[in-house]
């Protein structure tokens, strides 16, 4: 009998679809510096909130305050912004 591997869901902040967590961007808020960036290795201390890898869905989280509402602070702008950024080179 082969067992089946249970494979992690996660929630996209914007769209609130479940999804595989490999599939998902991992947006982490450090503790000590409040710094908020893409965690490529998905390993990084800190809040994590999870994002689909479409420029829509971050449209959505900055429309909806997704990320405000994961990390319990207030995000600004520069930070969309730089997401934006990031997200084109993936």
């Amino acid at each position: 009998m082969l067992l089946e591997k249970n494979v992690p869901l996660r929630m996209c902040v914007a769209c609130r679809k479940k999804m595989p967590k490999t599939e998902l961007l991992r947006i982490v808020r450090q503790k000590e510096t409040g710094k908020i960036f893409i965690d490529e290795t998905k390993k990084a201390d800190g809040r994590g909130a999870y994002l689909c890898c479409e420029k829509e869905c971050l449209r959505l989280a900055r429309k909806k305050k997704g990320f405000e509402r994961s990390f319990k602070c207030r995000v600004s702008g520069l930070i969309y912004d730089d997401l934006e950024k990031e997200l084109e080179h993936i």
